[in-house]
């Protein structure tokens, strides 16, 4: 992942929140940018009149899924559309739609969508995957766990990744989700470098660009001030729901992982190259990197579930930058389950940091001081070789006794 914090020193020192000097060509956060979640709306993806699907629009934006996958970086996609597809298909009337009338068209809507992902990704060599979650899927913990692992495994294989909301089940998002959050909360979840918002405006104004004359495009955001934030205006159509208030709401998210994020205008063909090339457009940039948010968010923000007790060794590993084994651990106590936040606690009691624990305490208590190799003996399946995975922990540095971990 790229060093954010570094990239930022200058624009921090600064003291501004907020400023409209002339982006240069390509910017050095989307240049450095391997990691990307883009996020398309329904608006961009559907015709309102004739409730079809912009073939040549989504096209053009596969092709720069396929440059951009073939300069080996990888793509993660949040689309809209599947309601606003099924509503046509199933003859619904225009406006607003209640609930079971959005999830009737979501079901129908969802498997057009799919399909034409399919389609365009194949027809450029790659290999698209469908992913349905809500936002309960990226706040509970285990739930979390199982989507991030997913996603990280696709892009392994080099498959794009196409994640959709859960419509046809989920209620509260129909009501008052959308996919700006999601796809923010996508982008903190797969320690993404950048989130490219997609919209039907170039970046956050002064004002709104319709109704005044006197209104500009902030270039760069550095901070989420209240004057940012009094900016953003409600706006959407049948459509779409987002508005730029979500958006606010989106970069306060993505900035909190270290990630950065822009919007830009959708309303152009190869989208995604036109940020290549300098297009207009706001962009949020992250106080720190992913990995640091991350490292913050499990030591501070998370509520421990139980304590994790490790011998000399592993403590000296995991200082080192390595992972926790179950060989490492002589004992645990608490009521944790998979995905939980447990303390880590070294032979002399310190508390040595903490972490996302990969088995519940059932599970782990028959595994620890056991060799990796032994878990699917013991427990009857081939579970994770480690107890805490090293990119799912925080240490203590103030604490460790020996040099810093390597960045993890």
């Amino acid at each position: 992942m790229t060093d954010t914090a570094s990239r930022h020193d200058k624009q921090q020192d600064q003291n501004v929140a907020a400023h409209d000097v002339a982006a240069p060509a390509t910017r050095p956060e989307w240049a450095a940018a391997r990691r990307i979640v883009v996020k398309i709306g329904s608006a961009l993806l559907v015709e309102r009149g004739s409730g079809q699907l912009k073939s040549d629009w989504l096209a053009s934006v596969m092709d720069d899924v396929a440059a951009l996958a073939a300069a080996g970086r990888e793509v993660v996609i949040v689309s809209s559309g599947a309601i606003a597809l099924g509503r046509h298909m199933l003859r619904l009337p225009a406006g607003p739609l209640d609930l079971e009338q959005s999830q009737a068209a979501a079901a129908v809507g969802q498997i057009s969508l799919a399909h034409a992902y399919q389609d365009f990704a194949r027809a450029r060599g790659l290999t698209a995957a469908q992913i349905l979650v809500t936002l309960g899927d990226t706040e509970e913990r285990r739930r979390y766990l199982n989507a991030r692992h997913t996603i990280e495994r696709l892009l392994a294989l080099k498959a794009i990744p196409v994640v959709n909301e859960n419509d046809t089940v989920a209620t509260t998002e129909i009501r008052y989700g959308d996919n700006d959050r999601l796809s923010a909360r996508v982008a903190s979840m797969v320690s993404a470098d950048c989130l490219v918002l997609l919209s039907d405006i170039d970046g956050l104004y002064t004002a709104p660009p319709n109704s005044s004359a006197a209104a500009t495009r902030l270039d760069v955001v550095t901070e989420i001030t209240p004057e940012i934030e009094a900016m953003a205006g409600d706006a959407g159509t049948e459509l779409s729901k987002g508005g730029m208030k979500t958006k606010i709401e989106a970069a306060k998210i993505a900035r909190a992982a270290g990630c950065d994020m822009v919007i830009t205008s959708g309303k152009v063909d190869n989208p995604l190259s036109a940020l290549t090339n300098g297009a207009a457009a706001t962009w949020f940039l992250a106080p720190s990197d992913p990995v640091t948010a991350k490292q913050r968010w499990i030591s501070g923000q998370l509520e421990p579930k139980g304590v994790i007790v490790v011998d000399v060794g592993a403590e000296k590993a995991m200082i080192s930058g390595k992972s926790l084994l179950p060989a490492g651990v002589t004992a645990v106590s608490g009521g944790f389950d998979r995905g939980d936040v447990v303390i880590i606690r070294t032979a002399s009691g310190h508390e040595l940091g903490r972490g996302l624990v990969a088995y519940a305490k059932a599970d782990a208590e028959r595994i620890i001081g056991k060799r990796s190799a032994e878990i699917a003996e013991i427990l009857g399946f081939a579970g994770r070789a480690e107890l805490i995975h090293r990119d799912d922990m925080a240490l203590n540095r103030a604490l460790a006794n020996g040099p810093p971990p390597q960045p993890i």
